[in-house]
């Protein structure tokens, strides 16, 4: 296996660490900046737009967006980022990885822009364009990560490509805190200029015309750091695992790479011929060989993310209760609808500045020392003990005496889902498929995650209604409750943990040595 290993490639596994590394973190991670902050802020301004759009004259309660709209709102993005998840997965390795990043950054930004716009002023053409473009944006979004986590991947050296892959997923966590502060900055600046009253006091003076700003000025933002990092994506040179071994191109790729690290690379044309002849680069996606070699691998990566992003997602749903609980969001009538969306945006930077972002970084420090498998086990089990804690106890933790033990409880499984499996279920999909399907399978990995969110978001935005249909929340039929909701969410992580025993463990190896890329039957008998 050593002695197959093109010289082009041992290179960039034994490179020491160099500037080159974090330009590619920084370019990779602003688009997982710029993903986090399109997903995220969405859920800061659907208070906003029921105020806005659906409160009836006289209603006691500022309005709320029906279940339908709500679902569509804050859904249809994940819909759009599992399709372009498939598709530019499988374009990343037709095309290669570069051709295809600039396009979906492209998509990022023109769809960023065009969510903040609407055709018309009635609520249906509204929402419908707001639908519309989140999902088109939710489309480049998906591409992004299997495009971002192969590149890195292909470009980082084998001691510490966890670290570099996580560390562009980690941008995700800053995403989160910045969307929370724009939205900060933003309603703090509106409340101070027109300084409304709260709903119950004037229900028509507490939504001030100039609040439909708000709404979008805080989506719209999305597309600026997307479009600070196009020049840089576009400099990058194709990886050398691309060009060499799915390309065939042993030249190029000596010449690129040589650019890059600065030393004299042999361009190995004969070798890479060879290598192309083996019946280890020849199988498909759909064939029994890859069942063979890699099936049990993919429907590992696939469960495990599927079953994290369903309890990742629904977390988000309880925030209400949460917030609600420890008194950071007080009854929405006693707000005017600026003050409302300062006060959700507050909470969300909170647990991002506290949990979130932390957790992320913990990953990135720890993932090459103790590995993938440890921190994914160790991610699912704490979070199964933290959801369980709070839902069988639940009536305690909302009485106003336990609110800090609530709210710690609450942060500390975002911390473990992110120093666990919600970043490394990102970095192994681009560690243990070969180069020639690696993005295939990342993406279908990644579309496995959204179709949990999917889940966790719709259907647990049922589930978690009140038993009691006096107590529902508007337009919701009675679901099975909070508590037992977090208790299915705690049974999910269990068998989360379970499933994480077919991934296996790619720390301290090459991408070919991890996914036996090279190997052939012969070789694997005698043990190379």
């Amino acid at each position: 296996m050593a002695g197959d290993q093109l010289k082009v490639l041992n290179a960039l596994d034994v490179a020491k660490i160099q500037l080159y590394h974090f330009t590619a973190i920084v370019v990779a991670g602003m688009g997982f900046f710029t993903d986090a902050y399109d997903l995220f802020s969405i859920s800061l301004v659907t208070k906003l737009l029921g105020r806005i759009y659906y409160t009836e004259p006289g209603a006691p309660k500022p309005g709320t967006l029906p279940p339908g709209v709500s679902s569509s709102v804050t859904g249809v993005a994940l819909v759009g980022t599992l399709a372009g998840q498939l598709f530019f997965g499988w374009l990343g390795d037709k095309m290669g990885r570069k051709k295809v990043y600039g396009i979906t950054l492209l998509l990022m930004v023109v769809c960023s822009v065009a969510s903040g716009l609407s055709f018309g002023s009635s609520p249906k053409g509204v929402v419908a364009t707001l639908c519309f473009f989140r999902f088109w944006l939710g489309f480049g979004i998906g591409g992004d990560y299997p495009l971002s986590a192969t590149i890195m991947s292909e470009y980082a050296n084998k001691k510490t490509r966890g670290a570099f892959i996580a560390a562009v997923f980690a941008m995700q966590g800053f995403g989160i805190l910045f969307s929370g502060i724009i939205s900060l900055a933003v309603s703090a600046g509106f409340d101070h200029k027109y300084n409304a009253p709260a709903y119950e006091d004037n229900a028509a003076a507490s939504l001030v015309p100039q609040a439909d700003y708000i709404w979008r000025i805080i989506l719209m933002f999305g597309a600026l750091p997307a479009a600070l990092t196009y020049y840089w994506r576009m400099k990058m040179p194709e990886t050398a695992r691309y060009t060499a071994l799915v390309a065939k191109n042993a030249k190029q790729a000596a010449q690129d790479m040589a650019n890059v690290l600065n030393v004299e690379l042999e361009a190995e044309e004969e070798k890479v011929q060879k290598l192309a002849e083996r019946k280890s680069n020849s199988f498909g996606l759909f064939s029994k060989e890859f069942v063979r070699r890699h099936g049990l691998h993919l429907f590992g990566t696939t469960s495990t993310w599927f079953l994290l992003d369903i309890a990742f997602y629904s977390q988000n749903l309880f925030q209400k209760d949460v917030f609600s609980a420890v008194g950071w969001i007080p009854p929405a009538k006693t707000m005017n609808a600026i003050e409302e969306v300062f006060r959700i945006s507050k909470a969300q930077t909170l647990i991002a500045l506290c949990s979130t972002v932390p957790g992320y970084w913990f990953t990135v420090a720890f993932i090459d020392i103790i590995g993938r498998f440890a921190i994914q086990l160790m991610g699912f089990f704490f979070m199964t003990v933290f959801m369980f804690a709070i839902a069988i106890p639940y009536q305690h933790w909302t009485e106003k005496a336990n609110r800090v033990g609530f709210i710690i409880m609450y942060a500390l499984t975002f911390f473990f889902a992110n120093f666990g499996p919600n970043a490394t279920t990102f970095v192994v999909p681009a560690e243990i498929f070969p180069a020639r399907l690696r993005s295939t399978c990342h993406g279908i990995s990644a579309a496995a995650g959204k179709a949990g969110a999917i889940v966790g978001a719709y259907g647990f935005l049922y589930a978690a209604q009140s038993k009691d249909a006096s107590k529902t929340d508007a337009g919701y039929p009675p679901g099975i409750g909070v508590r037992n909701s977090l208790i299915v969410l705690g049974v999910i992580n269990v068998l989360g943990m379970v499933c994480t025993f077919a991934v296996p463990e790619p720390k301290g190896k090459s991408l070919e040595e991890a996914s036996r890329e090279n190997v052939d039957d012969q070789d694997e008998c005698v043990g190379v």
